[in-house]
């Protein structure tokens, strides 16, 4: 005889679509967002193997093609979540994002408390350093595509560039989970340094593969002045 569905069954399967749903990571404008297991193990795999192919290719000679074998899926599957390399390259920017505010929570967490904004510059630095020098493709990609004129790889719709983006979240990050003080001057000091950070410590990655020590404390001293200067 046919199997007929238990009471209840049609209900658990869409509360459960809900659940992984509302769970997926976070990807941006993809064409497809991945909430089964299989497809966010595929996604991640394909994100894996475009920021391997960074490393040994850099963005010019990234095809997807490429990135589809060495993450062992048809090329078709890869355009059912991406249009392009460039799309591609703007979900990695986002997965690096992220890991580097969770890195940050670890790396607050196994440090005495912060008391100001001056206080957490260090971890900032300290952690863009670990991942330029960890992290598969970081180098390449960290929060946005690290060549000239590339401000808006987070934001499809080109209306926040990058730094903004990072700014926004290290405030969230700093007020509501440390327990920094806002203020009304917060938004802008943070958007500077992150700036002036970001062009300081692109210095001293460009031409070390390991980044220029003096350089990279020179952006720690900048960062950690200017904090301690405009906010508390």
């Amino acid at each position: 005889m046919p199997e007929t569905a238990t009471p209840g069954a049609a209900a658990v399967d869409v509360a459960a679509a809900e659940t992984a749903a509302m769970t997926a990571p976070d990807v941006g404008p993809v064409r497809r967002r991945p909430v089964q297991r299989r497809s966010l193990e595929r996604f991640e795999r394909m994100l894996d193997a475009c920021a391997r192919l960074l490393d040994e290719v850099g963005y010019d000679e990234l095809t997807t093609s490429e990135v589809a074998r060495r993450a062992g899926v048809p090329i078709g599957t890869l355009y059912q979540f991406f249009d392009g390399k460039q799309a591609l390259t703007r979900a990695l920017a986002r997965r690096n994002l992220d890991l580097f505010l969770d890195r940050l929570h670890v790396r607050f967490a196994a440090a005495p408390a912060v008391e100001t904004w001056a206080d957490a510059a260090s971890a900032v630095v300290a952690e863009f350093v670990a991942m330029k020098r960890e992290v598969p493709g970081f180098a390449s990609v960290d929060f946005g595509d690290a060549r000239p004129g590339k401000d808006y790889l987070l934001d499809e719709r080109r209306e926040m560039e990058n730094n903004r983006m990072v700014a926004e979240r290290l405030k969230v990050l700093g007020v509501h989970d440390l327990g920094l003080p806002d203020g009304p001057d917060v938004d802008r000091t943070l958007l500077v340094a992150v700036e002036a950070a970001d062009s300081v410590l692109r210095l001293a990655f460009r031409r070390h593969p390991a980044g220029d020590p003096d350089l990279i404390a020179e952006a720690d001293l900048l960062l950690r002045g200017y904090l301690a200067a405009r906010l508390l």
